[in-house]
């Protein structure tokens, strides 16, 4: 029997095939006592060397998929498997306590937190404890006999059905094998969706049902660009669905001769359009995406995937690797962003009532300077590999961004002293927090150019959590309340003679696109896998003639309804 899951539209396309289930089963162990302890000791030893080809299955593809960086923690991890110590210890237990091995490992593991737990300080035995928790989950599953869900172990395209896409779980996905996501929780700016914009791939989120309504190897049909699942479609839908993927690949490669274009519309007028950049891993995307440059370089994934603060010479080394990479094309690189739902979990926090709103951004890296300092130390000597600009978020005042200018200012002259090589660096500022907005004239004397941040600029506007549901109705991006404030900051802008970007997800957002091409953005940093369509959109636009329409939504619409249908009536062809 056919029934349609309502969500939200997160990322466009249509994607037709089995669900692919991303949930943790049941991995709870109790006590038993063993008499046979050669029987127990033999299980235990099929689990170990089951547990070791799984994870070199693992490695060979994240190495074959993301890169041999992703694929050295897999090798740590199968060293772990052969250490004779930690193997030995769960031997022991099982001969001299008589308990079954799942009950062993998790003995064995609770004693290593123990011990480790202590020395929370050293990065070299937190990441031995991370790897342990690790292997201890997968020897518990093999010795339980259920599956771990394993995205890097996928065979066969699927959709993937979860709660919400983590980010350690977004590292192993494969978007040969991966047609598309459908979550529970989310919303068009949420991780999944984000990360399905960038490996351009349908997306529905938000259903809050998906998790409950489907079961692995369910045939559904996923709509990224309506928001919603067709669960047991008819033949005749399967076939339709089929053919406008293919269709879509069609018109991919299509889009593929854009590539090394530049981004011009109809009547003359250039822009940039770049990438946003979540992780070193994103860097064959967006080399192969067409994009002029990275708008948005999040340094975050740096020091949430790591089990330590990262090293001044650890970071100084990715962000090397990128400007490298990137060549003359310009790089945004933004300082760390942390507090709020991203949280480092080797550094203690203080609870927050209303984190969103608390000691997060700009305002983390004000309070611990050491931490700020490194960062910049290692941005600056990156400088000298390529085209790099230094961008704060979050900034509300102009204390904060003088401040943080100044603290720049500072490391910067220590390096100079010291003889470092550095390149020419631009440093500018998000605008994500009302005030900025709408103090844009004063921020923009001070820094050589502004990005607004729409995903929280939006959110802060409206009083709107973006990621709670109960709320998702008010996350409206076409608010003529958040147009104004866009077209504040542009004028402010270009008035203070700085170029202006948007690295926010309206950036690549096809209704928006209209007027904020007519505004005058000179600038557009959105997902990879929306550059090439964005090209071809402002190529059939005329830039002139779309700045009337933006003045009138501005200055006229009173709902974002009355803005959509002031851009469907006024470029119709160019939404498709």
């Amino acid at each position: 029997m056919k029934t349609m899951l309502k969500g939200i539209a997160a990322s466009d396309g249509v994607a037709c095939g089995r669900v692919y289930r991303l949930d943790e089963p049941d991995l709870h162990v109790s006590q038993q006592t063993i008499t046979d302890l050669d029987y127990e000791l033999n299980r235990f030893h099929q689990a170990l060397e089951a547990t070791v080809s799984e994870i070199e299955t693992i490695k060979t593809r994240v190495n074959k998929n993301l890169g041999a960086d992703r694929a050295q923690v897999f090798i740590a991890q199968m060293a772990m498997l052969k250490d004779q110590d930690l193997v030995g210890d769960v031997e022991t237990r099982i001969r001299e306590q008589h308990v079954n091995a799942e009950f062993a490992v998790a003995l064995v593991s609770s004693t290593v937190e123990d011990e480790l737990a202590e020395l929370a300080d050293n990065p070299y035995l937190q990441d031995r404890l991370t790897n342990w928790q690790t292997v201890a989950k997968r020897l518990t599953a093999h010795l339980l006999g259920v599956t771990l869900p394993d995205l890097a172990l996928v065979n066969d395209p699927v959709i993937v059905v979860t709660h919400d896409l983590i980010a350690s779980e977004a590292v192993a996905v494969n978007p040969k094998q991966v047609l598309g996501f459908v979550t529970d929780a989310g919303g068009r700016t949420s991780h999944s969706s984000i990360l399905a914009r960038s490996l351009n791939i349908p997306a529905v989120v938000g259903t809050q049902a998906a998790t409950h309504e489907l079961a692995d190897g369910d045939l559904i049909v996923i709509n990224g660009t309506q928001g919603n699942v067709m669960v047991g479609p008819t033949a005749d839908e399967v076939t339709a669905a089929r053919q406008t993927m293919a269709q879509r690949v069609k018109n991919q490669r299509r889009l593929k001769r854009l590539t090394h274009y530049e981004t011009v519309s109809q009547d003359g007028v250039g822009v940039t359009l770049a990438a946003n950049m979540g992780t070193v891993t994103d860097l064959p995307r967006v080399m192969a995406s067409g994009a002029e440059g990275i708008g948005l370089l999040r340094t975050e994934f740096l020091y949430l995937d790591a089990q330590h603060l990262p090293t001044e010479d650890e970071q100084f080394a990715i962000y090397r690797q990128v400007l490298e990479t990137l060549g003359s094309r310009p790089v945004v690189i933004r300082t760390l962003d942390v507090g709020g739902d991203k949280t480092l979990p080797y550094r203690p926090s203080q609870s927050e009532a209303n984190p969103f709103m608390g000691a997060r951004a700009i305002r983390q890296s004000l309070a611990h300077q050491q931490v700020f300092r490194s960062q910049l130390r290692a941005l600056i000597r990156a400088s000298a590999f390529g085209h790099l600009s230094i961008m704060f978020p979050m900034i509300a005042t102009l204390d904060e961004l003088r401040q943080a200018k100044a603290i720049y200012d500072d490391e910067r002259s220590k390096l100079t002293a010291k003889r470092v090589p550095m390149g020419k660096i631009a440093v500018g500022m998000m605008v994500e927090v009302p005030a900025a907005a709408l103090l844009a004239d004063r921020f923009a004397n001070e820094v050589d150019f502004m990005s607004i941040g729409t995903n929280d600029l939006i959110g802060y506007t409206l009083a709107a959590d973006r990621t709670n549901q109960n709320v998702a109705y008010l996350y409206q991006p076409y608010h003529p309340a958040i147009l104004r404030l866009i077209d504040n900051v542009i004028s402010a802008g270009h008035a203070a003679g700085i170029p202006v970007a948007m690295c926010g997800e309206m950036a690549g957002d096809p209704i928006a696109l209209p007027l904020l091409l007519g505004m005058g953005l000179d600038e557009f940093s959105m997902a990879p896998g929306s550059i090439l369509k964005t090209r071809q959109r402002i190529s059939q636009l005329d830039a002139h003639e779309l700045a009337s329409l933006a003045e009138t939504t501005v200055n006229s619409a009173s709902t974002s309804q009355e803005v959509v249908t002031m851009v469907q009536a006024a470029v119709p062809g160019v939404l498709k």
